[in-house]
């Protein structure tokens, strides 16, 4: 009997150990399939991963490619922007050095938070003209407290010389202690010299509308007498036109030989018919400011030939700018208005 029992208890324990076994087989199986799929999870999510960085880098090496068509040109118009504020800065540095533009303060960057000036005159001088210059002063200009006197009006007036070619030579000494006496100069870090008098006219509304804010400016040269009533009137009466080009309008010969007197030396860009575009004399004329303004913007670029009057009209040609024909400007250098 007990090894009848014995016998019958045998098989039970051993069909016991026999399911432990199944039963280990079937978790290492499910835990094997759990650590296959886990893996391969882990090594999809790791693809996709790498996926996405790599698309992230593709896109930002095109610059954005997957944004819209507008949006992208949006983006390459302030890239064009962003490089010609680049250009600019470098340009108005450049300038900097060189003395066209002052490094200091404006002299009157007070007046900016006050009322605009009606206009800015700059006398055209040079060398050995004190004569004429003392005589401006005396007939029309003013001097100290009338100058001044003048500005509360609403009109800068000043002369405009360059430096001699001899820098610091007795010239400029002239020049320096008459301004010292006067203060009433705009000196241009600019060659004195009739063959750059294009240049020094440029740099004249450069130097004028960085360094005062007025509705118009105006070129004159020593040899003028100038009715600063009537001017100031003539002015006003175009202030609310944006862009004005007014003087006394004419056109004429261009003269191609150089023995002439007035030759210019790139006659043959004005056709075969050899006759200048219509423009203001060079006796005197007056620009409004956004046409200053874009002489300054643009001064790196801006063509010039032998004659001052001419270069100014060139300067206009193809712009949306209103030409005054203004006949009190039209004068024999004696007098106008």
């Amino acid at each position: 009997m007990r090894s009848r029992g014995s016998s019958n208890r045998l098989p039970n324990s051993g069909g016991f150990g026999f399911h432990s076994r199944i039963s280990a087989l079937v978790l290492s199986m499910f835990a094997t399939m759990a650590t296959i799929y886990v893996a391969a999870r882990m090594w999809q999510d790791a693809e996709s991963r790498v996926y996405l960085i790599q698309q992230l880098h593709t896109t930002t090496a095109l610059g954005n490619s997957a944004i819209s068509v507008d949006n992208k040109l949006k983006v390459e118009a302030c890239r064009e922007q962003e490089h010609k504020l680049s250009a600019l800065e470098m340009d108005l540095s450049a300038a900097r050095q060189e003395g066209f533009v002052s490094k200091e303060r404006p002299e009157n960057d007070s007046t900016r938070s006050k009322k605009r000036l009606l206009a800015v005159i700059g006398i055209i001088t040079t060398f050995g003209r004190k004569k004429n210059r003392d005589a401006i002063r005396k007939a029309w200009m003013g001097s100290g407290a009338a100058l001044r006197k003048l500005e509360e009006k609403g009109i800068v007036v000043r002369f405009v010389i360059g430096r001699s070619a001899n820098r610091r030579d007795s010239l400029d000494r002239e020049i320096d202690n008459e301004h010292r006496q006067t203060d009433d100069f705009i000196v241009l870090n600019q060659v004195e010299a009739p063959e750059e008098s294009s240049n020094k006219i440029k740099f004249f509304f450069v130097h004028a509308v960085e360094s005062w804010d007025a509705e118009f400016y105006v070129k004159v040269n020593d040899d003028v007498y100038v009715n600063i009533d009537t001017l100031g009137a003539t002015l006003s009466a175009h202030s609310d036109k944006p862009r004005v080009y007014m003087g006394c309008m004419k056109s004429g010969q261009v003269f191609s030989e150089p023995t002439q007197k007035w030759y210019e030396p790139d006659w043959w860009k004005f056709g075969d018919a050899k006759s200048y575009f219509r423009h203001a004399s060079g006796e005197i004329y007056a620009l409004s400011r956004a046409l200053a303004q874009f002489i300054s913007i643009n001064r790196s670029i801006l063509r010039i030939y032998a004659h001052d009057d001419v270069s100014a009209g060139s300067w206009f040609i193809g712009l949306d700018v209103k030409h005054v024909d203004e006949r009190k400007f039209c004068c024999s250098p004696s007098s106008t208005g």
